[in-house]
Order: structure tokens, then sequence, then C-alpha cells
């Protein structure tokens, strides 16, 4: 039997509520436990209740933004062509996509470590790193990145390929194996109590968990997984292939390597206020990524749904998918931002106990998840057009979220409304790119219905 018709009842027949529940509920749950141990890390640190140590970790998350950049290069693209290939029964093309992306995505992390090893100076400046800052975020930033960085990019893109073959459940155990193990570490790594290493041991630690999580995932593949492929051998189909994992991944890359220079950008400007605001624009970056992650999440688990569907023709199946994929994120979003607004000095207060910092991080709070609601649905919507390989609409709306509009507003909202005018960015960026994805979607429906 072709492997590749080993989930055709869950992406063809399967009720679509169960189906949607059977790939997005592991997946939301590999995301909160991502979320857990980035929360982690900045949590422990602040426990030393030092602005500078806190400052610097968010500084180096900047940069670690930049993996995941890499990894979406491969992991979205070769999953939604894995995913097509499977929908069109082609079992050995979803095999060489699999390879073909692993083995480039592996090369492209241990040189991307390796340039960072090299520029780790004026990349780490560029994020907002100053002089009470750098020495701290390099120390993090070598175990995260130099260190752990092949493992944290290779970790994504197998948990990608193992959802689009439909074994989520998995994807999901080895990506919150890590997550666990990084949270056990950091309190031991950092707290002076116990090895007193502070935001550096907070980086090792992530460096062992991803490294530990990746080894699970690649045994999975390797004793249990009957599409995803690992062999050298196919690279020689690289030629064919390659083309359209880059493509279909490039707008997901750009998003995220344009979240680097706007979170980059945005820590910049605050900088130039003082160390309890970058703190605290900190906290809250970690605090808004609830919403972020879970619709990160959903998505993940509805790419290759959609993408399978959309190869089969099932476009009825793939729209149903996709209005109920959409609507759990949005409602999630909507419950954040009742709870955010509600409760958001209480919730900067559980990682600093620095008055200033606690009052900066409430404002910036309350004003930044308003983007919620319209990033909930961007997420699913950029997903879609990645699993119907539509470039064009996934890279617009993904370069209008990060990119062409923050830098700009960024200048303007801080002329006119100091430091708080940074935060209100977010917002109106991902509310313009939500318009531009709804358009989009109903030019392709009324596509859909003129043809025959």
């Amino acid at each position: 039997m072709d492997p590749s018709t080993d989930k055709t009842y869950l992406f063809e027949q399967m009720p679509v509520p169960q189906a949607v529940r059977r790939q997005i509920v592991p997946s939301i749950a590999s995301q909160m436990v991502l979320l857990a141990y980035n929360l982690a890390d900045t949590y422990f640190v602040g426990l030393l209740n030092d602005p500078q140590q806190t400052a610097a970790v968010s500084v180096a998350y900047t940069i670690t933004v930049l993996m995941t950049a890499i990894a979406n290069l491969f992991a979205v693209g070769g999953a939604s062509c894995m995913a097509r290939a499977m929908g069109r029964h082609d079992g050995d093309g979803a095999r060489h996509i699999a390879a073909i992306s692993f083995w480039w995505c592996l090369l492209a992390a241990v040189l991307f470590s390796g340039v960072f090893a090299m520029l780790a100076s004026p990349l780490l400046h560029l994020c907002g790193a100053t002089a009470e800052t750098y020495a701290v975020a390099f120390q993090y930033a070598r175990w995260v990145v130099i260190w752990g960085g092949p493992c944290a990019i290779v970790n994504i893109l197998l948990a990608n390929l193992l959802r689009a073959e439909g074994s989520a459940g998995l994807a999901s155990v080895g990506v919150s194996l890590g997550g666990v193990i990084n949270i056990a570490l950091d309190p031991l790594f950092v707290l002076p109590q116990f090895m007193g290493m502070g935001a550096q041991g907070a980086g090792l630690a992530t460096a062992i968990s991803n490294g530990i999580g990746t080894l699970f995932l690649l045994a999975c593949i390797w004793r249990r997984s009957t599409v995803v492929s690992l062999r050298p051998g196919s690279l020689r189909y690289t030629a064919g292939h390659m083309g359209g994992i880059l493509k279909i991944g490039f707008p997901s890359c750009a998003q995220y390597l344009l979240t680097v220079v706007a979170i980059g950008a945005l820590m910049k400007f605050m900088s130039a206020y003082d160390t309890d605001a970058v703190a605290a624009l900190g906290i809250v970056k970690k605090l808004d990524m609830l919403p972020l992650y879970f619709s990160i999440g959903v998505s993940g688990g509805l790419l290759p749904l959609l993408a399978y569907n959309y190869a089969a023709g099932n476009q009825e199946r793939r729209h149903r998918v996709f209005q109920l994929g959409c609507g759990v994120s949005v409602a999630f979003s909507l419950v954040c931002v009742l709870a955010y607004e509600l409760l958001a000095p209480v919730l900067v207060g559980l990682f600093i106990d620095v008055p200033a910092t606690v009052a900066y991080g409430a404002a910036f709070l309350r004003i930044m998840v308003l983007a919620m609601p319209m990033m909930a649905v961007c997420y699913p919507m950029i997903t879609q057009f990645q699993a119907m390989g539509r470039v064009k609409e996934s890279l617009v709306c993904s370069v209008l979220r990060k990119g062409v509009l923050d830098i700009p507003l960024l200048f303007l909202l801080d002329g006119l409304i100091p430091m708080y005018g940074c935060t209100m960015v977010q917002p109106i960026v991902d509310c313009i790119s939500m318009l531009a994805a709804l358009w989009f979607y109903r030019q392709i429906l009324r596509q859909d219905k003129q043809s025959p």
C-alpha cells in the first residue's frame, strides 16, 4: 500500500470538526509548552530583580526569531508541498520532499550559527543591546544561538513534517518534551540558590532542551514514520522540488525576518528612554505570545488538512476546515483581550517586582493586546494561502504584518506620543494586514465559484 494513504481517512473522510481537533489540539499543546519555556526564561531571570538581565534576554530573543525564519523557510514550504503530494497520492514525492527539506535546513542552520558567532556584536547592538546589557545578552545568545541553534531550527522542521503526514501527536510530544525539560532546568541554572548563572543559565537550559527534543523527533521518524524520510539519496531530486519548497516557505520566512527588523526597531526606539521601559516591553512581548502562539498552533495544525484537500480538489472541505480553525483562533484571542485588559498589572508583576517596570508593562500590554483579534485572523489566512500555493497573497499579507509599515509608523507615533506611541504600531499593522487577507480570500472564493 502506498504510504501516503495511511492517513487517508483523517484527511479525506473524517468529520471536519474531528479532523480539525485531531490536528490542532496537539499543535496548540506543543505551542503552549514552547510559550511556557519562553516565559520561564523571562520569569526566572526576572526573579533576580535585575532589569539589566531581563532586558538582555529580551534583546537576545530577537535573534531567536531569525532561527524561526530559517526553520519556516523549509518547514512551512516542505510541509505544504509534502501534504499536497500526499493529496495527489504521490508517496515517493512526499518522501523526497521531506528529505530535501531536512538536509538543506540542517545546512542552513549550521551556517547561521557560524555567521552569528562572527557577527554577534553588531547584530545584538542592532537589536537594541546597550553597553549595560550587551555582555549578558551575548552570554544568553551564545548558548541559544551558537551552540543550540541548529537543534532549535531542525526541531521546528521535524515537527512540521510529522504534522504534514498526519502525526500531529508525535510532533507535539517531541516539541513539548524539550519545553518541559527547559522549564525544569531553568531554576536550577538561573537562580542564585542553585548554580546562579543568571541569564546565561537560561540560555544553557534552552540549548540542552532543544537538543533532547530534536533527538526524540529523529527517533520517532526513524522508528514510526511512514512518509517522512531523511535519506540523503533523495537529495538527487532537489532540482525538482526545491523551487516549490522555497516558493511556499519564503513568505513565512520573510515575515519572521521582517519581525526581527520590527522588534529590533521597536527595542531601539524604547532603549532611548530607560532600562525599565526596555525590560517592561520584553515582558509584554512574552505575555502577548499566548494568543500569538495559540494562533500559530491552530495554523500549523490546519496546514496539512488545507494543503491535502486543496491538492485533492475537495475545496468545500478545505473551506470548512479553514472556517472552523479560524473561528477557534479568534475566539481565544478575544478571551485574551478581556483578561489582559483587566489584569495587566498583576500579569506583568508575575515576572518582576520593580514598580517602575510593572507600571510601564501594564500600560504597554493594554495597548498591544488590541492587535490580537486581527492577528488571530491573519495567521490562519496566511497559512491557507501557503497551503494553496498562492505565494503572492501570502507574501503581501506577511510583509504588511511586518516590515513595510512598522518603521514609518514608529517614527510617526513615537513623535506624536513619546514611548507609548511605539506600542500602538502593532494593532494598526495587524488591522491593515487582516483587511488585505480578507480581500484576497474573497477574490479566491469568487474564482472558485466561477470555475466549472
